[in-house]
This record gives C-alpha cells, structure tokens and sequence, in this order.
C-alpha cells in the first residue's frame, strides 16, 4: 500500500484518527478540531500511541491559513451539519489550498437530497440541530456538490452508511 497522509478536520474525540491510524499504518494521520477541543483530543491520541498518528493541532475552518505545507488527503465526519452553512463554505475553500493533485476529499454524515430527507430519522434530527443551534443543520447535497465543484473537485462516490448517512469521496 501507498503511504499517505490524511488531515482529519474536526476530529471531535479522535475516535476515528485512532481507529484509522491503527488499522492503516502506512497512513500519516493528522487531526485537528477546534482550539477549545485540543487539550481532550491530544490525551486520546497520546494515550493511542501510535507513531503514525501526530500531535492534534487546532483548525477552525474559518482560519485564513490552513497548515498545509505538504499535500493532504483531507477527512471529516459528523462535521458539515454541526457547522454554519457558511463554515461548510469556507470548509471547503480551505480544502482545496491543502489538496494536491489526485487527493481525495472524504465527507462523512447525513445529507439531504433535492432539499428532502433520506429518511424520517434524519428530519427529526435535523430538528433537534437547529433547536440547539439555528445554523447547524443537515446539509443539501446539490450544495455542497457545487462548493466541491467551485474547489475543483469531482465526485468519485456516493456510499449510503449506516445510521442514515453518507460517505462522499471527491478527487482533485
């Protein structure tokens, strides 16, 4: 296998950074989240004690400048439908500055599809979003394929997942 390195965006706990990196040593696995989220997702990683799994950084999607001195893969999950819809925007400008040629974008969640709903479960989670934050929210597909398209990408896979959600893979 190919060694690569993936910059995981919004790693929450860093369940998936470890999962990922245990499972995929040929894969350099850098998480980030937050500045407010840092100190926690430093001791799962420390703890995880993996050398391919680096020191947690802090990223706001809304940052300027995003770390990318070497090319990334770039991951996320459970990620787009937390954040504002203009986060989501400015995500996915900061993902086309770290993507080198070939990479890929991997988007893992839920998503609506010509504005509906893949399943009840997903609206009434949609509706809790919003109760505890009016700008998260479940994300439009067509929209986030025309911000991935404006980032020059192009979508390779729409994988249905468990839990009602989606993986999308796009490759620059």
């Amino acid at each position: 296998m190919q060694p690569a390195r993936v910059l995981e965006i919004a790693s929450g706990t860093g369940q998936h950074a470890e999962y990922f990196a245990g499972h995929l040593p040929h894969i350099t696995w850098q998480s980030t989240d937050l500045a407010a989220n840092i100190d926690s997702l430093s001791r799962r990683i420390l703890h995880a004690d993996l050398k391919n799994l680096l020191p947690a950084f802090a990223l706001d999607v809304a940052d300027q400048q995003w770390p990318c001195e070497q090319p990334f893969h770039v991951f996320t999950a459970n990620s787009l439908h937390i954040m504002s819809a203009a986060s989501v925007k400015l995500f996915f400008d900061g993902v086309r500055k770290c993507l080198g040629p070939g990479a890929l974008l991997m988007v893992y969640g839920p998503f609506k599809y010509h504005g509906e709903f893949t399943t009840q479960s997903n609206a009434k989670f949609d509706l809790w979003l919003k109760a505890r934050d009016p700008l998260s929210g479940i994300r439009d597909f067509e929209t986030v394929q025309g911000y991935a398209v404006e980032a020059g990408l192009v979508l390779l896979e729409d994988n249905a997942m468990p839990a009602n959600n989606q993986l999308l893979v796009w490759q620059k």
